[in-house]
């Protein structure tokens, strides 16, 4: 089927047209023909990655904008995501609608205590499953003119606490508009008629894939694909260089998943000296100033430097402990073919994408902490080796396990690559998911006595794979904790959402986190809650995340840091003392109070990594994850009245947001200025903003690491250039009276 021949605007068509697609693939000519998905009818499409899933999305969408004056909201379960889809829609707003106005496209992943209504005035709106909800909860009132929901990732479903919010999301969205249409997207989902059957969706199933994939185990110098052929690889090494160097020299690329983010780092060290030998000048070029652009950033970690010094020789790592934007560079130079063999931790699997010629997996054990190691999913192997195969670029993809020897190769073949993914199970019954939909539900006025709960509840993936007896005791459990906590309060069988759980719900945390946060406050006087306290406090919560835990041979400092701060801490510690998981608990709430305090006390980034054995990455989620929960702290105090502890977790949040003393939080709030510069200008006298006012460029350019473009910034934002512009023209005209006037003014 050709473009041209969809029953859909012209202009819809022309835009597809013009970036060369002519023909539909499979996939997509299966879901405009076969369903009725283009008048308004939902759909579930499986299909491998690249087979053409967001095409069919993206006319839909089109198709609801330009024809039926509808809303579209594209939800996604990763920020990186969210903004790769927004990228791609961006290109819409060239469209005009049936009035004359412009397609209007924006994305939202922040900020989840808001009902933006600003996004009302938007024709597509980008997501993550989170800030979907958390509009929700907020009774975003242009919610309901959504005329079609897109879901990117639908397998999500199973895993994780994702998992439950994207049910969650889904069973109100189809409550609260009846007539609206649901489009799900996924490359594996096993289950497929029975979440369309959840759905009320028709659906697409098909392994059909532009660039055709063969799956194969490595054992012995040869690797046998599962099409019947094998391959015989040059020694280079050992089994991961050499299957490198041959992708490499045959003018592919190569994407490797090991189980560790260390591991990926130190396999991206060895692989060096097989990748460098095979670029050619204009790579090395390009490679050589993607590492001088990381090397040029304001605060550059040891991290960093490992990766750009592997850059320069072609390799690259990626995981989650690198800061977003060395992400960023990394994903777009890898696109570009600049960078030729990368490492990567599985997270890259659910991320944005990033085809090779090769994927290769070191092992399909992972280490589970308190588990040890065990065998990955199905599901899991087959989303990492979804990246397979470049479109335009490679005649097929390839896949490879690495199997020790010949009984083992032959469990991979028959353990992962003849496997079929496994079924989706939703987790929603689990109490930690359970408990803050169960209360964001009654917050929003959804559901006003138990027998309307489970209700909602019927309607959810769980109990149509469960039935409604199992959820029965669970919900009954939550319930009692939520009354017991004074988040809810039950008159005469009408449950009615307290003030206190409104706001609860609102701030999109865990109501054990805020049962935890208003103990603590209940736990000490307000004079006496110490900033190591409250950062202590927040760490106890279950929603700080990552999670830190004491390294071999820290548990000694950290005990000592323990009993110097222990009767200040506003959570009782009987329990941590009594019980000895309980306390290497304790200990990593310590650390990360620690870390905290390090940060808001100036301490340079890499001094915190390397006294911590933290990354970027996660020192950045921590602080994020803290600013965020002091937030929610902050607001709850006020709801406790407690306006003075309120202000000092206010000014507590900011120092964490910036890593700065109180001193300069005046400073880093002008753009452009961070940590560094900010302890720069206050150094060198410049405490104010009026003290900023009076000075000139050519005085700021003087302090270090402020040149003249952030000086100029400096004075823009502060005020005093437009008056130092006219005293430099009054010099130069000699004008006495305009030096008069400027300066009495």
């Amino acid at each position: 089927m050709r473009i041209d021949e969809l029953p859909v605007h012209e202009s819809i068509k022309k835009i597809f047209l013009e970036e060369g697609i002519y023909e539909l693939y499979p996939p997509q000519e299966d879901a405009f023909k076969r369903t009725k998905v283009l008048d308004g009818g939902n759909l579930l499409m499986a299909s491998p990655t690249a087979s053409g899933k967001t095409l069919v999305a993206e006319v839909c969408a089109l198709k609801h904008i330009l024809e039926l004056n509808g809303k579209v909201l594209y939800t996604t379960p990763l920020k990186a995501l969210a903004s790769e889809k927004y990228e791609r829609f961006k290109r819409y707003e060239n469209l005009k609608k049936s009035y004359g106005e412009k397609v209007r496209v924006t994305v939202s992943t922040g900020d989840y205590d808001s009902s933006d209504p600003w996004l009302g005035k938007y024709d597509l709106i980008v997501t993550t499953y989170e800030k979907f909800d958390s509009l929700l909860r907020h009774g975003a009132t242009w919610v309901k003119e959504i005329s079609l929901l897109v879901v990117d990732e639908i397998h999500y479903l199973g895993q994780g606490d994702r998992g439950p919010t994207l049910e969650v999301v889904l069973t109100r969205f189809r409550r609260l508009n009846h007539k609206g249409q649901i489009l799900t997207l996924s490359a594996t989902v096993r289950n497929v008629e029975e979440i369309a059957e959840w759905l009320n969706a028709e659906y697409i199933t098909t392994d059909w894939r532009p660039v055709k994939l063969r799956e194969g185990v490595y054992v012995d110098g040869r690797v046998i694909f599962n099409d019947g052929t094998a391959l015989e690889i040059e020694e280079h090494g050992n089994p991961i260089e050499s299957i490198t160097y041959d992708t490499i020299r045959n003018g592919g690329q190569i994407l490797i998943f090991t189980d560790t983010r260390r591991n990926a780092v130190a396999l991206a060290k060895r692989l060096t000296k097989t990748v460098k030998p095979l670029l050619n000048k204009q790579t090395e070029k390009n490679l050589k100033r993607i590492a001088n652009s990381i090397l040029s950033n304001e605060s550059v970690t040891s991290l960093d430097e490992s990766l750009a010094s592997f850059i320069e020789n072609g390799v690259a790592f990626h995981h989650a402990g690198l800061k977003h934007e060395r992400r960023t560079v990394i994903e777009d130079s890898f696109r570009k073919g600049y960078i030729k063999a990368l490492t990567a931790t599985p997270t890259l699997a659910a991320g944005v994408n990033l085809p090779a010629r090769r994927v290769t997996l070191t092992s399909y054990e992972r280490y589970e902490p308190g588990y040890g190691r065990s065998p990955i999913s199905v599901m899991e192997y087959k989303q990492m080796i979804g990246r397979a195969g470049r479109p335009n670029y490679d005649p097929m993809g390839e896949s490879i396990l690495i199997a020790r020897n010949g009984d083992e190769a032959d469990f991979i073949m028959e353990h992962y690559i003849y496997a079929r993914p496994e079924r989706i199970w939703s987790n929603l019954g689990a109490e930690p998911y359970l408990r803050s939909h169960v209360l964001s539900v009654i917050a929003t006025d959804v559901v006003h006595d138990k027998r309307k709960v489970l209700e909602f509840f019927s309607k959810t993936l769980y109990v149509h794979q469960m039935g409604v007896e199992p959820i029965v005791k669970p919900i009954d459990e939550v319930l009692r904790d939520l009354e017991e906590n004074g988040f809810i309060k039950t008159i005469r069988e009408k449950i009615e959402v307290t003030s206190l759980g409104k706001r609860v719900s609102e701030l999109y945390i865990d109501p054990l986190s805020a049962a935890i946060m208003v103990d603590g406050f209940e736990n000490r006087k307000p004079d006496d809650i110490t900033d190591f306290a409250l950062l202590q406090l927040i760490a106890h919560t279950p929603d700080v995340k990552p999670k830190l835990y004491p390294r071999r041979g820290e548990a000694e400092r950290l005990t000592t840091a323990l009993e110097l701060h222990k009767d200040e801490l506003p959570i009782d510690l009987v329990d941590a003392y009594l019980d000895a998981i309980e306390f290497e608990v304790l200990l990593g709430e310590i650390k990360m109070a620690l870390v905290l305090h390090d940060w808001i006390n100036e301490q340079s980034e890499n001094a915190i990594l390397e006294k911590y054995d933290v990354e970027p990455g996660d020192l950045y989620r921590i602080i994020s994850s803290a600013e965020w929960l002091l937030y929610a702290a902050q607001e709850l105090s006020k709801l406790m009245t407690l306006e003075k502890l309120s202000s000092k977790i206010r000014v507590l949040r900011e120092r964490v947001k910036f890593g700065v003393k109180e001193e300069l939080l005046p400073l880093v709030s002008l753009e452009g200025v961070g940590r560094v510069r900010a302890r720069a200008l206050y150094n060198a006298g410049y405490r104010a903003i009026e003290d900023l006012k009076r000075a000139s460029i050519e005085e700021l350019m003087r302090i270090p690491t402020i040149g003249g473009k952030i000086s100029k910034k400096i004075k823009e934002q502060v005020g005093g250039l437009v008056l130092e512009k006219s005293l430099k023209a009054a010099e130069e005209a000699g004008s006495q009276k305009m030096l008069t006037d400027y300066s009495q003014h």
